[in-house]
């Protein structure tokens, strides 16, 4: 249903459409695809790149803002044109899950992988309790003890990072890197050199939920450098960059808005993952690990599911409207401070 909105907003628009179609299909058999409109001078030295479903589960939000822009009517011109990435890991968007179909966090895996993988010697250590066997009452209360015994001995912000940063050796885990880049990293990379191997200046926006106060829209920087630093204090009146420590997110290994970069060299980008708070990181935390075990020990489709997806759902993808408004109110927001910037 979100597919088929966005589609027939950007077909409104006469948008130019691709359509990228996955291997798989999603729960009703349904044929899952990352849709591309483009709107504007495709020669445009400017562009506007915005991207959901990064996060399967994340892509409700995303995709809401991305159609209800199409609708209300997006302008391009001859110095700026958009780009709209929808729903960027359509599998897990289709089967409520954060990760792939392989288990893999898809913004943990833009990294090199004819090096060697990233070490995390926290999540090697809290393994077992992150995604157990079981996951009744009692084990759950078991293993958040082991996790608050971590962040009592090394900080909370020790715990975050060991379980969020990314990790490689785990394969049923959460926050799973994989071990080779995976059809939606080679579907952006695709799309980045069809729609953007040309542009001069770039901004991107990233949409994502699940941290931070409920219903606010964090913009967060990845290890900008000194110029896109500056360019980032010009065009938003406030900003996190997780290096600094003046994050919701922790630090984390092999994101989409790094690689964005490194694959467009001659680009001026200015890239900013727009994260919107929704329930507290703990019980997102748990959805997550709830999710990972169903998926790792249990049946998916089973009776068990229904309560697992549910929080799932709660921690990214909220339906009350209160929070959909907020959700939009920043989304234009940004967009529109993102959009003074790149025409400045």
């Amino acid at each position: 249903m979100s597919r088929a909105r966005f589609l027939d907003a950007a077909k409104a628009l006469d948008a130019r459409l691709d359509a990228f179609v996955h291997p798989l299909s999603g729960p009703a058999g349904e044929h899952l695809a990352t849709d591309v409109a483009y709107l504007g001078n495709p020669n445009a030295p400017t562009r506007l790149l915005v991207i959901s479903g990064t996060h399967g589960v994340e892509g409700f939000a995303g995709s809401a803002c991305q159609t209800r822009w199409l609708t209300e009517g997006i302008t391009a011109s001859d110095d700026l044109a958009v780009v709209i990435v929808h729903a960027l890991n359509p599998y897990g968007f289709a089967w409520v899950r954060r990760v792939n179909e392989d288990n893999v966090d898809l913004n943990r895996n833009f990294i090199d992988f004819e090096s060697s993988l990233p070490a995390n010697l926290g999540y090697d250590e809290l393994a077992g309790a992150l995604v157990p066997d079981r996951w009744d009452e009692e084990t759950q209360e078991a293993t958040a003890r082991v996790l608050l015994g971590y962040a009592t001995e090394h900080g909370f912000p020790d715990l975050q990072a060991a379980v969020s940063k990314g990790q490689y050796n785990h394969p049923t885990g959460i926050f799973y890197g994989g071990t080779e880049a995976v059809w939606s990293r080679k579907t952006i990379r695709s799309i980045s050199s069809s729609y953007l191997a040309d542009v001069e200046r770039l901004g991107v926006i990233d949409l994502h939920t699940g941290l931070g106060e409920r219903g606010i829209g964090e913009a967060i920087a990845e290890e900008p450098d000194a110029s896109e630093r500056t360019r980032l204090e010009d065009w938003y009146a406030e900003f996190t960059v997780p290096t600094d420590g003046t994050s919701v997110s922790a630090v984390i290994t092999g994101d989409i808005l790094a690689a964005l970069k490194r694959w467009l060299p001659n680009a001026e980008t200015t890239a900013i993952a727009l994260e919107f708070g929704t329930v507290d990181m703990v019980a997102a935390s748990n959805a997550l690990r709830g999710d990972a075990w169903l998926y790792a020990h249990a049946d998916p489709l089973g009776p068990e599911a229904l309560p697992i997806k549910a929080a799932l759902s709660d921690a990214f993808a909220p339906g009350d409207e209160e929070w959909a408004s907020s959700v939009w109110d920043r989304f234009v927001e940004i967009r529109e401070q993102t959009t003074r910037g790149l025409l400045a």
